[in-house]
């Protein structure tokens, strides 16, 4: 098994992310620049959080035309899991990968700190190993992390089972409906706006909670039997 993390000029954790899949999830997982375009041998892929491209122009926009990210379409098309995290939620959005828009938070800070979340979907690659509407929590920290869809996509995410995470008891970043992840129809690509990396260890964690790593952790356990296979 060989995941992926994708790394653009402004990523900052790609780093996190190596570390827990190799270290605590226990997993092979390498770093491929944007600008690589051949991509066999990867089981999934990982876009990380960070500031790619400084956010120019708009979070995630520049990196979404890179060209990985035309090779990481290939891949999604055909079921490879792809996760992104933070600035990769956005690029995934940018990259027309997952429906939506992310906006500026809607007090127009930076916004860093825990929250709690609610898993809604336990079909996906990245939250099998969760109990149903399990909650834990998680940090977060981002300035454009408020998640708009309009009605009619907001009907159709959840006629079609696509909200993967949502917030608990609190609006960080005035999501519509407290979304804080989604996943595409095939639910092989899922955008989150919390950072799991940065919690995967207890001693990162105020409440000791490793839930966090499930993200990882599941990951691992939809990709083996096929590996194996």
């Amino acid at each position: 098994m060989k995941i992926g993390i994708a790394v653009f000029p402004g990523s900052n954790c790609d780093r996190d992310v190596h570390h827990v899949l190799n270290k605590v999830v226990g997993v092979n997982a390498e770093f491929v620049w944007h600008t690589q375009e051949s991509l066999a041998g990867y089981d999934a892929f990982i876009i990380p959080g960070g500031f790619a491209y400084g956010d120019r122009l708009r979070a995630g926009v520049i990196a979404a035309h890179s060209p990985i990210m035309t090779s990481i379409k290939k891949l999604a098309k055909d079921g490879v899991p792809v996760l992104g995290i933070c600035n990769g939620f956005q690029i995934l959005v940018e990259a027309g990968l997952l429906p939506g828009a992310l906006m500026m938070n809607s007090n127009l800070r930076f916004v860093c700190g825990w929250t709690k979340v609610q898993v809604e979907n336990t079909k996906t690659p990245f939250t099998s190993a969760f109990a149903p509407r399990q909650q834990f929590p998680i940090p977060i920290a981002h300035g454009e992390g408020r998640y708009v869809v309009d009605t009619s996509t907001l009907q159709r995410l959840k006629r079609k089972n696509q909200v993967v995470l949502r917030y608990v008891n609190a609006d960080p970043n005035g999501s519509t409906d407290l979304i804080a992840a989604v996943c595409n129809e095939e639910t092989n690509v899922v955008g989150m706006m919390p950072h799991p990396e940065r919690s995967s260890e207890s001693i990162l964690s105020p409440s000791k909670s490793t839930d966090p790593a499930l993200i990882f952790r599941s990951l691992c356990s939809n990709l083996l039997p096929e590996v194996q296979g």
